[in-house]
């Protein structure tokens, strides 16, 4: 098995001929990770500075740009802030040249989301099972129901000292799925509502929504699945940057620092082929209707 698909792109606005570009498209909506070995995010000479765990708040493991311009997660004085948010807008700014020119069918329907960098080290970080990033999942969110949108996000190791960020990806979703879907069960009447009415969650979720949590949960709970499922470890060097769906890619982070991702959301409906798409998938398994 292997669901890695690598292209020799070297810069974020790459001109694709029309067999690259199925082939990309392919690629991602098939629930493989896109690896770019030679796209690196270069860093200034003075932005280096910031790969320093320094600049987080320590409140956050994660320091993040959110659409609307707010910077979270760090600390600093106001130039030095300033400074970091343009190199993670710069990144937002690059990311989106890339998904543009490789999906640019999903331009008109893209919503940007945060754009994040991640300073500290990955080994070692200690959680609850649930939270555990470095057991295969793929991304639910208890609070932020997707309603059935897809999570596209685009990662670059900026690591300085030549560290890989090192990924396990599992077996395709659908496989996964077949495997635990049984062990799901179904909201009781109005819990959707009454979540959301109360601020549980930030809007009704879907049964769609309830499945994928519970997939998640499940499939980070049973851990003989986590040890001997069909999956390979990838080593992203520093200069990678990759390409996935993230709500469809089996994927766990085992260890790496000093990371940019930059997320983007997408309609299931906006793909060049929506079949593909985990909603779709679900509903096609279980015969009914999800959102």
């Amino acid at each position: 098995m292997n669901l890695i698909k690598e292209f020799d792109f070297t810069t974020w606005n790459p001109k694709l001929t029309k067999a690259k570009s199925k082939q990309a498209v392919d690629a991602l909506e098939g629930g493989f990770a896109i690896c770019l070995p030679h796209l690196p995010f270069v860093l200034s000479e003075e932005e280096k500075r910031f790969l320093s765990q320094s600049w987080s708040d320590q409140k956050s493991k994660n320091i993040s740009l959110r659409p609307q311009g707010g910077l979270r997660g760090a600390q600093g004085s106001e130039a030095d802030l300033i400074a970091l948010r343009a190199m993670i807008q710069r990144y937002a700014d690059q990311a989106m040249q890339l998904v543009s020119a490789l999906f640019p069918d999903y331009v008109p329907h893209l919503t940007t989301a945060n754009t994040s960098f991640r300073p500290f080290e990955v080994d070692g970080r200690v959680s609850s099972y649930r939270k555990d990033d470095k057991r295969l999942h793929t991304d639910a969110f208890p609070s932020n129901p997707t309603q059935g949108t897809r999570l596209l996000r685009v990662f670059n190791n900026v690591n300085p000292h030549g560290k890989p960020r090192i990924w396990r990806v599992g077996e395709p979703f659908e496989d996964m799925a077949k495997k635990f879907l049984p062990k799901t069960k179904a909201m009781w009447p109005g819990q959707a509502w009454l979540m959301h009415r109360l601020g549980v969650t930030k809007r009704e979720r879907t049964p769609y929504d309830q499945l994928m949590l519970q997939l998640h949960d499940l499939v980070k709970a049973d851990m003989d699945y986590q040890r001997h499922s069909l999956q390979q470890t990838v080593h992203l060097m520093p200069g990678t940057t990759w390409v996935v769906f993230s709500d469809q890619v089996l994927h766990a982070v085992m260890s790496g620092q000093y990371m940019m991702e930059q997320t983007f959301h997408l309609p299931a409906d906006a793909l060049y082929r929506p079949e593909t798409s985990p909603l779709k998938v679900l509903e096609r398994m279980t015969g009914r209707t999800l959102i």
